[in-house]
């Protein structure tokens, strides 16, 4: 059997295909996979069969969504086709059937080996490295306990969750800190797929050269999850309380059930999808254009939306529409930066009115055409020296934060006093409610406003305020209160 170079090698294969259908039963360590998604990688494949015993060959019929795959001996095939049997296979999000092949083995000659095909070559190999790597350690177990390390991008309960579906169905998933490391227990309904899950994510990183998964088994056999919330979720039981009072009566008297809500849109968890090549069907590249809607057209500037988003990425250009003034789209750097915005800034309130922060559906702003009038309303930011995350690795995105009363200041130079920071919020038309410097370092202070509101319009204002000569301020929300 060859793996199909060509038209006329497709159609032989599928004329040997045809015969698999008649008699699936008969045992054999070749298993025939059908329905198979057209974008389907031998990886992919392989993946099925690794938790079964080792695999030592694969061909992938991509005209035909058919592949085979040659295991070691009957019994490891067998064990794979009854457990599928009863178990529906996915790739992608869509159903796949395993059954036996005719074939006794997949036989390939010179020509056609997958000597010649890099990337079934590459699965075969990838495949085996990880079988050597479980042989020495022991415990499979539903449940896997999951460390994030180098954390410098926020990884979320939600995008744990996409990304661990995409081996098979997670039953439920505990996130908590320890030795200041973000980890999670996390549990599939059978070992087969935790199994699955450990040998292909164990050691990818979710974002690039960053947020690294290291994978073991947990001493836990069952999670007992108490509260649905961001922290903790049994996607089995939509009905737990959220462990928030206000929220939980709000859902009783008709919202949304956590397991029912849309996770935090799909695009973006596509970086964090692309580890171990896994992406979702249909899954267009990652956007990085926000819509923001329902603006204060008499407040709002290229400026403005630049400091504020700045807080969340580094924001390249931002248009202000022309015929609708309210709305503007905001181009960041980074996918996941776009999911930062939205979840900090989506139903905000700022300058009296509560924004709206979407995806857009264009994939980048266009500035204007030289000698276009654009009234001031479309502006690059690309070289702008404000950044905050231009640095790989910046300690700043460990300190992004919801928007609060209580700002985080710092750059302040040693000639400046408290009083001269509260006449300057003061002037930008914000009230004052507490002031403090940082004990062991005077070059920062917390300073706390009336409102949320009222702190999103004076970081707008504030940041970057010129304190010195040579001293700028900077602003940043604040997880910390006076």
């Amino acid at each position: 059997m060859s793996p199909a170079p060509n038209h006329a090698d497709n159609n032989n294969d599928a004329k040997k295909v045809k015969l698999d259908t008649k008699n699936p039963g008969a045992p054999s360590r070749v298993i025939h996979i059908r329905n198979i998604p057209n974008e389907v990688t031998e990886a992919e494949i392989v993946h099925l069969g690794i938790p079964f015993g080792k695999v030592t060959n694969v061909l992938v019929l991509k005209g035909k969504n058919q592949a085979f795959l040659e295991m070691s001996d009957e019994v490891c095939a067998t064990t794979m086709v009854n457990y599928f049997t009863n178990c529906t296979a996915q790739l992608r999000g869509r159903a796949v059937y395993v059954q036996f092949s005719n074939h006794k083995e997949l036989k390939t000659d010179q020509t056609h080996s997958n000597a010649q095909n890099p990337s079934a070559q590459a699965a075969l190999q990838a495949a085996q490295a990880l079988v050597n790597q479980t042989d020495t350690q022991g415990g499979p177990n539903t449940v896997l306990r999951v460390i994030v390390e180098h954390m410098i991008y926020p990884v979320t309960l939600d995008v744990l969750y996409q990304i661990f579906s995409r081996v098979g169905k997670v039953l439920k998933i505990v996130t908590f800190t320890k030795n200041n490391t973000f980890q999670a227990l996390i549990q599939y309904p059978d070992v087969v797929t935790a199994q699955a899950a450990k040998m292909t994510l164990d050691g990818q990183n979710i974002y690039n050269a960053c947020c690294t998964l290291r994978i073991e088994y947990s001493k836990l056999s069952n999670l007992n999850v108490k509260y649905n919330n961001d922290k903790s979720r049994d996607y089995t039981n939509p009905n737990l309380p959220t462990g928030d009072p206000a929220l939980d009566s709000a859902l009783a008297i008709g919202g949304m059930p956590f397991t029912g809500m849309p996770l935090a849109g799909v695009t973006p968890t596509a970086a964090a999808l692309g580890a171990a090549g896994i992406r979702l069907p249909g899954q267009a590249s990652p956007n990085c254009v926000l819509l923001v809607s329902n603006l204060n057209e008499e407040m709002v500037t290229p400026d403005a939306l630049f400091t504020l988003f700045g807080v969340y990425g580094d924001v390249q250009r931002v248009k202000i529409l022309f015929n609708k003034k309210d709305n503007a789209l905001v181009q960041m750097s980074e996918p996941h930066q776009t999911q930062l915005a939205i979840s900090h800034l989506d139903k905000m309130k700022t300058w009296g009115k509560q924004i709206r922060v979407t995806l857009s559906k264009h994939q980048t702003v266009q500035l204007p055409k030289e000698g276009q009038p654009d009234a001031g309303l479309t502006k690059d930011y690309c070289n702008s020296p404000l950044h905050r995350f231009k640095k790989p690795g910046s300690k700043n995105y460990q300190n992004i934060y919801p928007p609060s009363a209580t700002l985080h200041l710092s750059n302040i130079p040693p000639t400046v006093d408290e009083e001269q920071i509260k006449e300057a919020f003061t002037h930008a038309g914000a009230s004052v409610k507490a002031f403090k410097f940082f004990p062991k370092d005077r070059k920062m202070a917390l300073i706390q406003l009336g409102s949320v509101e009222e702190a999103i319009g004076a970081l707008i204002k504030m940041h970057n305020f010129q304190l010195s000569d040579s001293s700028h301020l900077r602003v940043s929300f604040s997880k910390s209160t006076i």
